[in-house]
């Protein structure tokens, strides 16, 4: 993804997320995924989709079960 969108995509979810120590880092060989960082920690991942022309994101959180303890 480019840097604008990396951008917009964190202003995005920071503005979402209120309060939440967040950073979206670009993935240099795949031009179309990001990873999303909750206070310095991996916490998910973004892709982009283009499909029939309308541009989406999606973010994949995986959640473990001992994480919910």
């Amino acid at each position: 993804m480019s840097p604008a969108e990396i951008r917009k995509l964190e202003a995005y979810l920071k503005k979402t997320f209120k309060g939440v120590d967040l950073s979206v880092r670009g993935l240099p060989r795949k031009a179309d995924s990001a990873e999303v960082y909750v206070n310095g920690e991996f916490a998910g991942l973004i892709d982009k989709d283009t499909d029939e022309g309308e541009l989406s994101y999606h973010l994949t959180m995986t959640i473990l079960d001992i994480d919910l303890e």
